[in-house]
């Protein structure tokens, strides 16, 4: 078995945390501590891991230095529950990077936004139904 535990550096863990569990309609838990959580799915999978700016040694978390939050970095998550979760974006930011729209890459609606530090978020439809259960990932188109 493999896992990717995809981490970015954020400002505030505990504050960041509860940003994606809100977004992403997820039980509220707190950080493993003051600079390293994870917003776990339902079933415990690591979705992401948010770690403090400059906590320990590690070359690209040491400070968010010049440049834009998040360049080269893309958060795009697969929702089951688009609607829901459209709702819950808009109340956790002013305004969406990008309005709902059908994306013709993945045939599924998403929209995006940007959380606290910045960084560029994405939320797609499982699938065409919404992400209903049982639904599976639309493939990405190879041409």
């Amino acid at each position: 078995m493999r896992r990717l535990w995809t981490i970015i550096g954020v400002a505030d863990v505990a504050v960041a945390l509860r940003w994606y569990q809100s977004l992403l309609g997820l039980a509220m838990t707190p950080a493993a501590h003051g600079d390293f959580g994870q917003v776990l799915d339902t079933d415990g999978t690591v979705l992401l891991c948010l770690h403090a700016w400059g906590a320990h040694e590690h070359p690209p978390l040491k400070d968010p230095g010049p440049g834009a939050p998040g360049k080269g970095l893309l958060l795009f998550f697969r929702v089951a529950d688009f609607d829901a979760t459209l709702q819950r974006a808009r109340r956790l930011v002013e305004r969406l990077e990008h309005e709902p729209h059908l994306s013709p890459h993945t045939g599924t609606m998403e929209f995006a936004l940007r959380d606290l530090d910045g960084h560029y978020v994405m939320a797609s439809a499982l699938s065409m139904e919404d992400g209903r259960a049982g639904g599976r990932p639309s493939p990405m188109p190879t041409g």
